[in-house]
């Protein structure tokens, strides 16, 4: 079953308290596709970049199995580019440098090739951009999973909140829940938040792992306590692709199916914060990743006589 994605790629300058680095690819979409590629191939990729961005990095996401058809480039721009510096504890961080360039008109166009999407991933980007994608397919897909910020809450509001009425999955974080739906308590806010449209709302809570909701049923997936983490950037991006990606591989998007696959993007996310950028998760192996699963699995298994 075909999977679309949408979002940026683009530049990031990251440094925290282990070090720095120049400009590396980066970019909501690009963590997605690599990430969901590990799952399901080919991974159908809706961006826009410059003529700066390399055709080496190209070519790495198409070995990837990720086909670019859907991918823009302007020649004579520039590749939006964002910089930061993070806290010492790497759950807080302080944007440096924010330049859209190409993104700050970006306009999604879904080639012909990619109308049979049956899975739709919404990276972060303009709630109005992400909307259009959705009214550009010529038919509905099967399960449509949108990735949100509070920067758009505080500036897009009205848009936002009619994009979530469109789509079957929304994730977010624990702040950003809180921000939207104006509740502390994360049962609450999700209530809340479900009656904006979505049928599911994951909530992530970085370090602390992940809360999966529908109507009637609540998951929790703890996150996989790690020696070293380099740099965070893109962690909830590389989670999300490893959901959907493995949904996507499953063809099944019931609850049980869900909270695997929440498993399975938490074990992509922890791969991702080893090291900086993308730089973990384009060299991964089969092996690898069911072991880290595993470790998910041990982490919480149990039995207990009541």
């Amino acid at each position: 079953m075909s999977l679309l994605v949408i979002g940026s790629v683009a530049f990031d300058a990251i440094e925290t308290p282990f070090g720095k680095t120049d400009k590396i690819i980066g970019g909501a979409a690009t963590y997605v596709s690599l990430s969901a590629s590990y799952y399901k191939k080919p991974v159908n990729l809706v961006a826009v970049v410059g003529g700066d961005f390399p055709t080496s990095e190209i070519m790495m996401l198409q070995q990837h199995g990720i086909d670019t058809t859907g991918l823009q480039i302007k020649e004579n721009e520039k590749s939006f580019f964002w910089a930061g510096k993070y806290h010492n504890d790497m759950n807080s961080r302080d944007t440096l440098v924010t330049e859209l360039n190409v993104l700050a008109n970006f306009d999604p166009i879904i080639p012909e090739s990619y109308q049979d999407c049956k899975y739709l991933m919404l990276g972060n980007l303009a709630p109005k951009v992400q909307s259009t994608v959705i009214n550009r397919l010529k038919k509905r897909p099967k399960l449509i999973v949108m990735d949100t910020m509070n920067f758009w809450m505080d500036i897009a509001y009205d848009d936002l909140i009619e994009t979530i009425g469109m789509v079957d999955v929304l994730t977010i974080n624990d702040e950003e829940a809180r921000q939207l739906s104006k509740e502390y308590s994360l049962v609450k806010a999700a209530k809340k938040i479900l009656g904006m449209g979505p049928k599911y709302l994951i909530i992530k809570k970085g370090e602390h792992g992940a809360l999966l909701f529908n109507k009637d049923e609540v998951f929790f997936a703890p996150a996989l306590p790690l020696e070293e983490v380099f740099d965070p950037t893109g962690a909830g991006d590389t989670f999300a692709g490893g959901f959907i990606g493995y949904i996507a591989k499953q063809d099944d998007f019931s609850f049980e199916t869900m909270k695997s696959a929440i498993i399975y993007g938490s074990a992509m996310a922890s791969f991702c914060v080893e090291k900086f950028g993308t730089e973990q998760i384009t060299n991964l192996s089969k092996i690898a990743i069911d072991q880290r699963v595993k470790s998910f699995i041990d982490l919480v298994q149990f039995e207990i006589a009541i």
